[in-house]
């Protein structure tokens, strides 16, 4: 797919070619040094949750906790293995499918990478109601955000725990 290109799967879910380059929502730290930084702190988060997740096993806790844990750890890796080396190894996306190892190398260099998005589910589509107060009469969609596999189970994880966060957390 080339970048933007969509394709319907159901009126309500898209498969939508988009990379983010920075953190959720398409926010980021600014160039090059915003960049790297926020791929170390990635790194760092990652390194913390393998130690939060060896102390939840030696502790014999639940199964929701180990599951919710090692799904935030997956999402985590994904992203970050996706920032690390997509610039690496695809050549840019803009009105064109993206080459595999390009002879002229990747769009970015390592640590550089954007984070491929795809899963959009714009479950509604309208225009809402006058009496809402502020937004009332303007067109809006929910759910608007183009996620991944990672963010997916990243959110599950966070969701699980924070679920049964009285038999995770006692």
């Amino acid at each position: 797919m080339y970048l933007g290109q969509s394709h319907e799967i159901t009126s309500w879910f898209f498969i939508h070619f988009t990379e983010n380059p920075g953190m959720a929502f398409g926010l980021e730290l600014g160039g090059v040094a915003g960049k790297l930084a926020l791929t170390i702190f990635r790194i760092i988060a990652i390194i913390g949750i393998i130690y939060w997740l060896r102390i939840t096993l030696k502790k014999g806790t639940t199964n929701v906790a180990t599951w919710g844990i090692s799904m935030i750890l997956a999402g985590a890796i994904g992203n970050v293995l996706d920032s690390l080396y997509y610039g690496v190894i695809f050549s840019d996306s803009l009105g064109r499918v993206a080459e595999f190892m390009p002879e002229s190398g990747g769009y970015a260099p390592v640590l550089q990478g954007k984070v491929v998005d795809m899963f959009y589910f714009p479950l509604y589509s309208g225009e809402l109601p006058h009496w809402i107060p502020v937004w009332g009469g303007e067109y809006f969609t929910f759910f608007r955000p183009i996620f991944n596999l990672a963010d997916f189970a990243i959110s599950t994880g966070v969701g699980l725990l924070f679920l049964f966060q009285r038999s995770v957390f006692k």
